[in-house]
């Protein structure tokens, strides 16, 4: 099953999972912790609300950080990125498909500190890495727009296109509106974002001049 895994897919599930279990050896609290707190992705006020301090590397660091609580939470940025990513990995290339990860990545973190911080303001952390997920979701809907996915609730087949809009249109709805509090929507928007950022730039330097 693992055979079709490309490089940069494999080794980015290996870290993410060490990581995970690290986390859950050594956490015992989000401040106490030494991974979350020098790491997490914090409001770059927190230090101010009494929280650990914001640093520029977390914009990136976060992405290999789940909720230590939660099993499911890891589980399913990683199906996803086991499912889809080889695929996107393989159009790509490794080499950008590392630039395009992490730019997904970083567009995430910013949206979250530059957007929902600004409306909401929050003392808590951002983890994980659905951000890049969800600018992957995106590539995997624009390079293979007719490829069939079949959901798992509800069971209904749809074409990659449809669900990735779908997907993204429901995000924004929770994001805006506050529902299902506790999941980093503007993350997801954020990731998406760069996501498509990315394609239209390597697209307009490869387009005929």
């Amino acid at each position: 099953m693992f055979r079709n895994l490309t490089p940069i897919v494999r080794a980015l599930l290996y870290v993410n999972l060490i990581v995970y279990v690290v986390q859950r050896f050594t956490g015992d609290g989000l401040r106490s912790d030494f991974l979350l707190s020098n790491f997490a992705l914090w409001p770059i006020d927190s230090a101010r609300l009494g929280g650990p301090a914001f640093q520029p590397w977390q914009v990136i660091t976060y992405a290999f950080l789940h909720d230590p609580s939660s099993v499911l939470h890891i589980l399913s940025n990683m199906f996803a990125l086991y499912m889809f990513g080889p695929d996107v990995e393989l159009v790509l290339g490794s080499r950008r498909f590392v630039v395009y990860y992490f730019v997904c990545v970083a567009g995430g973190a910013l949206t979250q500190l530059f957007v929902l911080h600004s409306i909401y303001p929050s003392p808590y952390p951002t983890l994980g890495a659905s951000g890049a997920i969800f600018g992957v979701l995106l590539f995997f809907g624009v390079t293979f727009p007719r490829r069939r996915l079949m959901l798992i609730f509800p069971p209904i087949p749809m074409p990659a296109w449809l669900f990735v809009t779908l997907y993204g249109l429901i995000e924004l709805w929770l994001g805006v509106f506050g529902t299902s509090q506790g999941v980093a929507h503007f993350v997801h928007l954020g990731g998406m974002a760069a996501g498509a950022a990315m394609l239209l730039f390597w697209r307009g330097r490869t387009a005929p001049r």
